[in-house]
């Protein structure tokens, strides 16, 4: 059992180093001085680069090997072996000083990005987005891949998914989407939101969130809740999964379901057993199986009727401008419809829209059809298309989004497929608990949460996503799900 020790032990050095970079990072995501943002890069980069050696280490390779032809290891050690080992071959090809120049660079884009975008000015950001584009593409090639070297991007996030497949996922869903919109905006009687437009002050929000998240079941003893530019969830080590928010004063929903859809991730973390620590496994099956979660609380939980009959006093008591109205005027409210500009203020039948246009956009600029400086103009031809609304600056077109700056291109798919995910499993939720309507009106979230823990939290990482959907919903993935959830919930919301 040497080797097997050995192999423990090298995880765990590697995932102590992960724990240090991630408490950087969002260290520099929440509180950074911005002078302090130079420095940072670096030290990111320098941690960064002996984090990736270690983890392809021609030591870690050799135990690796040993391991894989051995027939006694438990289910559990075999998976680790199976996930580490493939995460291996890939970033073996990398060179260990490209990734820190790569991590640096991308650091300090973070960083420009956020200045550009407070100003609404891409020219500013363009020099560092060329940057990381000339990343990604390299680190495609070293990849490899058979058809599309944005292929190779996507299997970062989602293992086994291709630019193909979502082709096929993203036609059909576009061709029965727009015509619903387009049957809501035109057939459709849309709810009444004008009193959402008093101002909130950010404290009562804040206070708001806190008591969404407790009752949830987010653990503040594993974590905290802050706030951001681009809200995230970072798992800054062993028992810490931290949430992040953004509050609107002018849009009292905004912060609300932000810190529901983060909480949503957190609760994946913090679900994960302890026993998965360092070894591979202790992250979601893939994004888009985390974005499910994610999704799921923010939507089908959280802008349900069920969510609202019980959670309508508690906003009035923190939003006067609420006093009086009724739990259903509230969540009709909740569910309006309105193409919008910004991605994360989107509601659930525009959403996907908005994926579908930066799969587009991601396409052209790693194939080099697309060019960097082309990306304002293409964004704003692309929303009018998409969601037939033009952003007047770059703030809320192009730079609205941080993922790109991170270097994080083929990341976006799996938002969509994070609803799609979301509305399948459930689908079987709803079968297993029938009364899931009647917990939420009385704010018991629990069976929901211990569902979620047994079938999805558990397994971390040692299922890939297709395995674990088909395991829990007993079929692959089906766009279906979601297209009738959709359209029966928002028919009945609009009057169809």
């Amino acid at each position: 059992m040497e080797a097997l020790a050995s192999y423990k032990a090298q995880l765990r050095e590697i995932g102590k180093l992960d724990s240090a970079i991630s408490l950087l990072h969002w260290d520099q995501r929440t509180g950074l001085p911005r002078k302090g943002q130079d420095a940072r890069a670096e030290v990111i980069g320098a941690l960064s680069k002996r984090q990736f050696e270690m983890a392809t280490s021609d030591e870690l390779g050799a135990t690796l090997e040993a391991l894989e032809a051995r027939d006694d290891l438990s289910c559990e050690e075999a998976a680790s072996v199976r996930v580490v080992g493939r995460e291996y071959r890939r970033h073996k090809a990398v060179p260990p000083d490209f990734y820190e120049r790569f991590a640096v660079a991308s650091s300090r884009s973070e960083a420009a990005w956020e200045r550009a975008r407070a100003a609404s000015d891409f020219a500013a950001f363009k020099g560092h987005l060329e940057e990381m584009v000339d990343f990604a593409r390299r680190f495609a090639a070293y990849y490899g891949y058979e058809e599309s070297p944005y292929d190779a991007l996507i299997e970062e996030y989602e293992p086994g998914m291709t630019s193909r497949r979502l082709a096929a996922i993203v036609a059909p869903l576009r061709e029965k989407l727009v015509p619903f919109i387009e049957r809501l905006t035109e057939a459709g009687a849309a709810p009444d939101a004008q009193f959402l437009q008093s101002p909130f002050p950010m404290q009562a929000q804040r206070a708001l969130s806190l008591r969404a998240l407790r009752a949830i079941g987010y653990d503040f003893e594993a974590g905290r809740l802050d706030t951001t530019v681009h809200p995230f969830t970072i798992t800054a080590g062993p028992g810490d999964v931290r949430v992040t928010t953004r509050f609107l004063e002018d849009d009292p929903l905004s912060g609300l379901f932000s810190s529901l859809h983060e909480g949503g991730h957190a609760l994946y973390d913090q679900g994960i057993p302890d026993r998965l620590t360092w070894t591979g496994l202790d992250q979601g099956a893939s994004f888009g199986i985390h974005e499910s979660q994610s999704r799921m609380w923010e939507n089908l939980v959280g802008r349900s009727r069920a969510f609202w009959t019980y959670f309508a006093p508690h906003f009035a008591e923190a939003y006067p401008a609420a006093r009086g109205v009724s739990s259903e005027a509230l969540y009709r409210a909740a569910n309006r419809v309105t193409p919008s500009f910004i991605r994360v203020e989107a509601d659930e039948v525009t959403y996907n829209l908005h994926i579908m246009l930066r799969f587009e956009l991601e396409q052209g600029l790693i194939s080099g059809e697309t060019s960097v400086g082309d990306l304002p103009d293409l964004w704003r031809d692309a929303m009018e298309r998409y969601l037939g609304v033009v952003p007047e600056d770059d703030a809320q077109g192009v730079l609205q989004d941080v993922h790109w700056s991170a270097g994080m291109f083929g990341y976006f798919p799996s938002y969509m497929l994070g609803n799609l995910y979301g509305a399948q499993l459930f689908a079987a939720i709803r079968e297993a608990l029938p009364d899931l309507d009647e917990q939420f009106a009385r704010g018991d979230f629990s069976e929901l949460l211990s569902w979620l823990r047994e079938h999805v939290h558990r397994v971390g990482r040692a299922e890939d996503p297709g395995m674990l959907i088909e395991r829990v919903t007993g079929k692959p993935l089906d766009p279906e799900y979601f297209l009738d959830y959709i359209t029966g919930k928002f028919s009945d919301v609009y009057g169809l």
